[in-house]
């Protein structure tokens, strides 16, 4: 059983990054100090500013509140070698996004967040199997993954209708109709001699 991950998760696999999660208070510890001051302390700081919107929350937090408190936590590191690894061979964008996967209908139709969106294959003969990924990026940009290729995509502006194809016997054979015509047994059908805890006529 694959245990499902969270976004930053799938994010950390994706770049090889492995997760060494906390199992004690004392290593949450100052994870734990850090949340309570954005919590407690960044809620009163803001509403002795009068702020009240997301966007001048954001200028607080860049015109010197950030700096404040990385002047009081941080902590200088031992050697000044950067130990970053190179970025080089990975799409970011991709990464750093939300990834859901959906079904898609066998005419390429995929509902996403109350929405249809007709895809186009990459050949005409392709049939629809399998899954897809949707992935919206941080600057808004919707993409579906397909295998490892990007299809484009079109947003219908309603649900499509499901086409129904019934087969209706006729003398020159077997014919397909796009007509619902649902099945009405005969007046001598076998089981309209059904009665319950008796069983059909012939079981009798």
């Amino acid at each position: 059983m694959v245990k499902k991950c969270s976004q930053f998760g799938r994010a950390c696999r994706q770049l090889g990054i492995k997760i060494i999660t906390a199992h004690s208070p004392e290593a949450k510890g100052r994870v734990e100090r850090n949340h309570g001051i954005y919590q407690d302390r960044l809620v009163k700081e803001l509403r002795l500013a009068e702020i009240n919107t997301i966007e001048s929350a954001n200028q607080f937090l860049q015109n010197g509140y950030c700096d404040q408190l990385n002047e009081r936590f941080a902590v200088a590191p031992r050697s000044e070698v950067d130990f970053h690894r190179s970025a080089k061979g990975y799409d970011l964008a991709s990464i750093f996004c939300i990834e859901e996967e959906r079904a898609m209908s066998l005419d390429w139709v995929v509902r996403f967040e109350n929405q249809y969106y007709q895809l186009q294959p990459l050949h005409k003969q392709q049939t629809a199997k399998g899954k897809v990924r949707v992935r919206r990026y941080l600057n808004g940009e919707l993409h579906f993954c397909y295998g490892e290729r990007d299809l484009t995509y079109t947003l219908l502006p309603e649900r499509p209708k499901r086409k129904t194809v019934v087969k209706i016997k006729s003398k020159g054979g077997n014919r397909a109709s796009n007509i619902e015509k649902p099945y009405v047994p005969p007046k001598d059908h076998q089981w309209r001699g059904f009665r319950f805890g008796k069983g059909p006529p012939w079981a009798r």
